[in-house]
């Protein structure tokens, strides 16, 4: 075979005679050796069963990468191996194949087959669409007119502008910066800002943040989705209610009981429905808030003029924390990654291009969201707007005026989003448990096992919410802390690996976005701090006339 390539002045780079004799000649389209994972579904395993240690071991001495000549399609295209003999075609088709089939030669990490995120990667731009919705739009849209209470027209319409455009950009860098070293795919969030910081600071910077998004997110949704299912229950019943209903931290319990059921579907593509439920409702009842909202006749002596403080720095700060719960309004950021690493990624069709064609019609729909209601939320209730947002408005204008099945199905679509919505962004959480399982074991995790780490979670959620029963002050403070996952990291992530031209405009774009990210982080932390503080932990949610 060296002899054939010789003659025909295609050379051999060097280590390729050895592999070329190892590669099989199976037929083109034949999958790389699998394995079983514990949900049933195949994943892409090393041969011969070695253990994850034994393969890391043996990559790192064995690997071989070939050079660009083997693998451009020049040197592999019909007419060159035509003319080449039988045996030199036929690996050359059998290489071709591989190389397409496991993604121009990315390096699979085999503890990845164990873990939710990556556990199936047979997701699509449908599916990205799905997720990206279900995580991008929910509960904190509701919370919008509140922010513009603070903030007026003018300076809430800016604000919200300026994060919406702010925000998709650095959804673009996530989305490219996911394949941006070749054969090397960044599956999760803190392992791109480890490449990109490096592996101490990198976990430090979002290691924290992300963790505390998902958590804090899931803690939100148990008091919003357990305070609604509260409110669709009183709605339904109406006077025939028993003397002696559940309380709302009974409530609280039965909504983490749900969440804890659904939780046991095994990774991110087997949640693609539930993202779909989740996103349609979210969509359904967002709509509804604000049509609803504006229907009806206004509530008198109502202003549009900020809402007025006692003192200079308790409107400072109030502004502030109405700047973090614009900010987290956008969430989702997060996940960019873990749902990107869901879809299958080949030298001829890589994973971003559908990840961003279901992103964009996703975030042109969230755009159709949060502006109306945000907008529509404010004009209809202006500084009388609850501090619970759009659903307490509803509930406190326009309980008598609105139909009580329409009123019911609203409150119900927030129940089944925000049960769909603590799947999403639990699941990075049920990815590190496993993953520290994994690594110290050295086997996947069982049935039982993952049972229990997913058990264990919820109730932890739970009894934080039951501890902090408080809403907007938590989405202020939840949006400074984790802006920078938003907002910052993302830019400074594009400066340490594509390396722009120093004081390109590119360069200028994202070192000012980055930094201005930062500061804000800090100012809309101490916001939401401020808001706590002066709730006096007593704010509470939903009150019922």
């Amino acid at each position: 075979m060296r002899e054939q390539m010789e003659e025909r002045g295609m050379g051999v780079a060097p280590g390729l005679e050895s592999e070329l004799v190892s590669i099989p000649a199976t037929p083109r389209g034949v999958s790389t050796p699998e394995t079983v994972t514990p949900t049933g579904l195949r994943s892409p395993r090393p041969p011969g069963g070695a253990s994850v240690a034994g393969v890391a071991g043996s990559n790192s001495a064995k690997s071989w990468t070939p050079t660009p000549a083997m693998i451009s399609p020049r040197f592999l295209s019909p007419s060159i191996s035509s003319a080449v003999g039988t045996p030199m075609k036929r690996v050359l088709v059998n290489l071709r194949g591989y190389l397409e089939e496991v993604g121009h030669l990315t390096k699979l990490n085999p503890q990845d087959a164990w873990l939710p995120i990556t556990e199936s990667r047979n997701g699509n731009a449908h599916y990205a669409a799905f997720h990206n919705l279900n995580a991008g739009i929910g509960f904190q849209a509701l919370l919008l007119p509140v922010a513009f209470a603070f903030l007026g027209w003018s300076w809430g319409i800016v604000a919200l502008t300026i994060a919406y455009f702010w925000q998709l950009y650095t959804l673009w860098i996530l989305v490219k910066l996911h394949e941006a070293m070749p054969g090397r795919r960044y599956n999760r969030y803190v392992e791109l800002a480890q490449a990109a910081f490096g592996e101490r600071l990198g976990v430090w910077l979002a290691l924290f943040p992300t963790v505390y998004l998902s958590a804090g997110t899931a803690t939100a949704l148990i008091l919003i989705g357990g305070e609604t299912m509260k409110m669709f229950f009183q709605i339904v019943c109406g006077p025939l209610c028993s003397s002696n209903p559940l309380s709302t931290v009974e409530w609280y319990l039965v909504f983490t009981i749900l969440c804890i059921v659904l939780s046991q579907l095994p990774n991110l593509n087997s949640i693609a429905g539930l993202s779909l439920i989740g996103a349609v409702t979210a969509i359904t009842y967002a709509t509804m808030a604000w049509l609803l909202s504006v229907s009806q006749e206004r509530p008198p002596s109502i202003s549009y003029q900020p809402m007025a403080s006692p003192s200079f720095g308790a409107a400072a700060f109030s502004i502030l924390n109405a700047l973090g719960i614009i900010a987290f309004a956008f969430r989702g950021h997060n996940l960019t990654l873990e749902i990107q690493a869901t879809m299958p990624s080949t030298f001829k069709h890589p994973a971003h291009v559908p990840m961003w064609r279901g992103a964009k019609v996703a975030y042109l729909l969230i755009a159709m969201c949060l502006f109306p209601i945000a907008i529509g939320g404010f004009w209809a209730y202006g500084d009388l707007m609850p501090a619970g947002g759009m659903l307490n408005a509803l509930y406190a204008f326009h309980s008598h005026d609105i139909p009580r099945g329409l009123l019911a199905t609203t409150f119900l679509l927030v129940v089944f989003n925000c049960l769909s919505s603590f799947q999403i962004y639990s699941m990075p959480v049920f990815d590190s448990f496993e993953a520290g399982y994994t690594s110290r074991t050295n086997r996947p995790c069982s049935v039982w096992v993952r049972s229990g780490f997913r058990v264990f979670y919820g109730f932890i959620s739970f009894f934080i919410g039951v501890a902090l029963p408080f809403l907007s002050s938590l989405a202020g403070l939840l949006g400074g802390l984790t802006l920078p996952v938003t907002f910052a990291y993302p830019c400074f992530m594009w400066i340490r690996i594509k390396k722009p031209e120093r004081f390109s405009f590119n360069w200028y774009l994202n070192w000012s976005l980055g930094i201005m990210g930062i500061a804000f982080s800090l100012a809309f932390s101490m916001g939401g701090v401020w808001s706590m503080v002066n709730s006096g932990l007593k704010l509470k949610f939903f009150k019922p006339n």
